[in-house]
Protein backbone atom coordinates (compact mmCIF):
# COMPACT_ATOMS: atom_id res chain seq x y z
CA UNK A 1 0.00 0.00 0.00
CA UNK A 2 0.99 3.31 -0.62
CA UNK A 3 0.73 6.18 1.51
CA UNK A 4 0.23 9.60 0.20
CA UNK A 5 1.48 12.46 2.93
CA UNK A 6 2.97 15.59 3.57
CA UNK A 7 5.23 15.94 6.53
CA UNK A 8 3.66 16.61 10.09
CA UNK A 9 0.13 17.19 8.61
CA UNK A 10 -2.62 14.79 9.39
CA UNK A 11 -1.47 11.71 7.42
CA UNK A 12 1.10 11.05 10.04
CA UNK A 13 -1.83 9.33 12.02
CA UNK A 14 -2.44 6.46 9.71
CA UNK A 15 1.35 6.49 9.14
CA UNK A 16 2.40 6.13 12.99
CA UNK A 17 -1.08 3.50 13.06
CA UNK A 18 0.36 1.44 10.22
CA UNK A 19 4.11 1.31 12.07
CA UNK A 20 1.93 0.31 15.38
CA UNK A 21 0.76 -2.51 13.31
CA UNK A 22 4.26 -3.57 11.37
CA UNK A 23 2.37 -2.75 8.18
CA UNK A 24 5.04 -1.20 5.64
CA UNK A 25 3.73 1.56 3.44
CA UNK A 26 5.44 3.24 0.23
CA UNK A 27 5.84 6.52 1.55
CA UNK A 28 4.89 9.52 -1.57
CA UNK A 29 5.68 13.24 -0.50
CA UNK A 30 2.59 15.74 -1.70
CA UNK A 31 3.72 18.95 -2.64
CA UNK A 32 0.16 20.74 -1.44
CA UNK A 33 1.15 23.97 -3.60
CA UNK A 34 1.59 22.73 -6.85
CA UNK A 35 -0.43 19.01 -6.33
CA UNK A 36 2.64 17.03 -7.35
CA UNK A 37 3.98 13.57 -5.23
CA UNK A 38 7.91 12.56 -5.19
CA UNK A 39 6.83 10.22 -7.51
CA UNK A 40 5.58 12.87 -10.34
CA UNK A 41 2.38 12.21 -10.19
CA UNK A 42 -0.81 14.77 -10.51
CA UNK A 43 -2.08 13.81 -6.62
CA UNK A 44 -5.48 15.91 -7.48
CA UNK A 45 -5.40 12.99 -10.46
CA UNK A 46 -5.39 10.55 -7.09
CA UNK A 47 -7.55 12.44 -4.87
CA UNK A 48 -10.24 15.07 -6.24
CA UNK A 49 -10.15 16.57 -3.14
CA UNK A 50 -6.85 17.77 -3.19
CA UNK A 51 -5.65 17.13 0.15
CA UNK A 52 -3.92 13.94 2.44
CA UNK A 53 -3.99 11.74 3.48
CA UNK A 54 -4.83 9.37 0.89
CA UNK A 55 -4.28 5.82 0.98
CA UNK A 56 -3.90 3.87 -2.33
CA UNK A 57 -4.21 0.17 -1.76
CA UNK A 58 -2.61 -2.91 -3.29
CA UNK A 59 -5.33 -3.48 -6.17
CA UNK A 60 -5.46 0.68 -7.00
CA UNK A 61 -8.10 1.54 -5.11
CA UNK A 62 -7.38 4.43 -3.12
CA UNK A 63 -9.28 5.68 -0.01
CA UNK A 64 -9.12 9.34 1.86
CA UNK A 65 -10.17 10.74 5.06
CA UNK A 66 -7.90 10.11 8.12
CA UNK A 67 -10.83 8.61 10.03
CA UNK A 68 -11.30 5.72 7.44
CA UNK A 69 -7.74 5.01 6.91
CA UNK A 70 -6.78 4.05 10.07
CA UNK A 71 -9.65 2.17 10.88
CA UNK A 72 -9.13 0.25 7.65
CA UNK A 73 -5.34 -0.33 8.22
CA UNK A 74 -6.65 -1.11 12.06
CA UNK A 75 -8.70 -3.65 10.78
CA UNK A 76 -6.17 -5.55 8.76
CA UNK A 77 -4.48 -6.94 12.18
CA UNK A 78 -7.81 -6.81 14.47
CA UNK A 79 -5.27 -8.61 17.02
CA UNK A 80 -3.47 -5.74 17.39
CA UNK A 81 -6.97 -3.78 19.43
CA UNK A 82 -6.00 -0.70 17.93
CA UNK A 83 -9.98 -0.45 17.28
CA UNK A 84 -12.74 -2.58 18.90
CA UNK A 85 -14.50 -5.11 17.00
CA UNK A 86 -16.87 -3.60 14.73
CA UNK A 87 -20.50 -3.79 15.96
CA UNK A 88 -19.50 -3.12 19.49
CA UNK A 89 -20.37 -0.26 21.94
CA UNK A 90 -16.57 0.08 22.05
CA UNK A 91 -16.19 0.54 18.52
CA UNK A 92 -18.76 3.52 18.54
CA UNK A 93 -16.78 5.31 20.79
CA UNK A 94 -13.79 5.37 18.95
CA UNK A 95 -15.45 6.43 15.70
CA UNK A 96 -17.03 8.73 18.38
CA UNK A 97 -13.82 10.28 19.66
CA UNK A 98 -12.72 10.17 15.75
CA UNK A 99 -15.04 12.45 15.14
CA UNK A 100 -14.52 14.93 17.60
CA UNK A 101 -11.29 15.02 17.06
CA UNK A 102 -11.83 16.19 13.32
CA UNK A 103 -14.56 18.73 13.67
CA UNK A 104 -13.45 20.07 16.85
CA UNK A 105 -10.13 20.34 17.08
CA UNK A 106 -8.20 19.68 13.46
CA UNK A 107 -10.27 22.27 12.10
CA UNK A 108 -10.03 24.54 14.51
CA UNK A 109 -6.26 24.25 13.86
CA UNK A 110 -6.38 25.39 10.70
CA UNK A 111 -6.49 29.35 10.73
CA UNK A 112 -4.12 29.67 13.36
CA UNK A 113 -1.72 28.29 10.53
CA UNK A 114 -2.86 30.76 8.09
CA UNK A 115 -0.97 34.23 7.96
CA UNK A 116 -4.05 36.45 6.85
CA UNK A 117 -6.26 35.43 10.21
CA UNK A 118 -6.71 38.37 12.06
CA UNK A 119 -5.52 38.77 15.82
CA UNK A 120 -9.50 38.79 16.86
CA UNK A 121 -9.76 35.66 14.96
CA UNK A 122 -6.44 33.89 16.29
CA UNK A 123 -7.90 34.78 19.98
CA UNK A 124 -11.10 33.48 19.22
CA UNK A 125 -9.80 29.75 18.05
CA UNK A 126 -7.53 29.56 20.21
CA UNK A 127 -10.20 30.24 23.27
CA UNK A 128 -12.58 27.25 21.31
CA UNK A 129 -9.46 25.09 21.21
CA UNK A 130 -8.85 25.21 24.75
CA UNK A 131 -12.46 24.74 25.42
CA UNK A 132 -12.71 21.77 23.45
CA UNK A 133 -9.72 20.08 25.03
CA UNK A 134 -11.14 20.29 27.97
CA UNK A 135 -13.40 17.53 27.27
CA UNK A 136 -9.91 15.51 26.06
CA UNK A 137 -8.12 16.47 29.86
CA UNK A 138 -11.06 14.76 31.23
CA UNK A 139 -11.07 11.74 29.34
CA UNK A 140 -7.06 11.35 30.28
CA UNK A 141 -7.44 11.53 33.49
CA UNK A 142 -8.86 8.21 33.41
CA UNK A 143 -5.62 6.53 32.16
CA UNK A 144 -2.74 6.45 29.82
CA UNK A 145 -4.71 6.86 26.65
CA UNK A 146 -8.10 7.95 25.75
CA UNK A 147 -9.30 4.83 26.16
CA UNK A 148 -7.39 3.41 29.29
CA UNK A 149 -4.83 1.32 28.82
CA UNK A 150 -5.12 0.10 25.26
CA UNK A 151 -3.60 2.75 22.40
CA UNK A 152 -6.18 3.33 19.94
CA UNK A 153 -6.22 5.20 16.57
CA UNK A 154 -7.97 7.65 18.22
CA UNK A 155 -4.66 8.30 20.17
CA UNK A 156 -2.63 8.96 17.21
CA UNK A 157 -5.10 11.04 15.55
CA UNK A 158 -5.18 13.17 18.47
CA UNK A 159 -1.23 13.42 19.32
CA UNK A 160 -1.09 14.16 15.83
CA UNK A 161 -2.96 17.18 16.03
CA UNK A 162 -2.12 18.17 19.14
CA UNK A 163 1.64 18.19 18.02
CA UNK A 164 0.50 21.08 15.49
CA UNK A 165 0.42 23.82 18.94
CA UNK A 166 3.91 23.14 19.03
CA UNK A 167 4.06 25.06 15.63
CA UNK A 168 1.41 27.63 16.13
CA UNK A 169 2.41 28.66 19.58
CA UNK A 170 -1.08 27.37 21.41
CA UNK A 171 -0.66 27.60 24.82
CA UNK A 172 -1.76 24.32 26.59
CA UNK A 173 -0.23 24.44 30.04
CA UNK A 174 -3.59 24.03 31.71
CA UNK A 175 -3.72 21.00 30.68
CA UNK A 176 -1.17 18.26 32.02
CA UNK A 177 -3.32 15.38 31.69
CA UNK A 178 -2.57 16.39 27.63
CA UNK A 179 1.10 17.36 27.98
CA UNK A 180 2.01 14.12 29.39
CA UNK A 181 0.15 12.08 27.17
CA UNK A 182 1.69 14.49 24.34
CA UNK A 183 5.73 12.36 26.06
CA UNK A 184 3.90 9.47 26.53
CA UNK A 185 3.27 8.95 22.86
CA UNK A 186 5.57 10.68 21.41
CA UNK A 187 8.44 8.26 22.77
CA UNK A 188 6.44 5.09 21.38
CA UNK A 189 8.46 3.77 18.82
CA UNK A 190 5.75 3.79 15.63
CA UNK A 191 5.44 7.32 16.97
CA UNK A 192 9.50 7.74 16.81
CA UNK A 193 9.83 5.96 13.54
CA UNK A 194 7.16 7.72 11.50
CA UNK A 195 8.21 11.21 12.37
CA UNK A 196 11.86 10.40 11.19
CA UNK A 197 10.53 9.05 8.56
CA UNK A 198 8.74 12.18 7.40
CA UNK A 199 11.97 14.12 8.73
CA UNK A 200 10.28 15.64 11.88
CA UNK A 201 11.89 16.32 14.96
CA UNK A 202 11.96 13.78 17.21
CA UNK A 203 11.03 14.19 21.22
CA UNK A 204 14.47 12.44 22.96
CA UNK A 205 16.07 11.38 19.95
CA UNK A 206 18.14 12.68 17.21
Amino acid sequence: MKLYFSPGACSLSPHVVARELGIELTLDKVDLASKKTSSGRDFSAINPKGYIPALELDGGEVLTEGPAIVQYLADQKPEAKLVPPPGTMARYRVQEMLGYINSELHKSYSPLFNPKTSPEQRQEREEYLRKRYGVIEAALAKGPYLFGEQFTVADAYLFTVTNWSNFVKLDLSAFPNLLAYQRRVAARPAVQGAMRAEGLPVEGGK
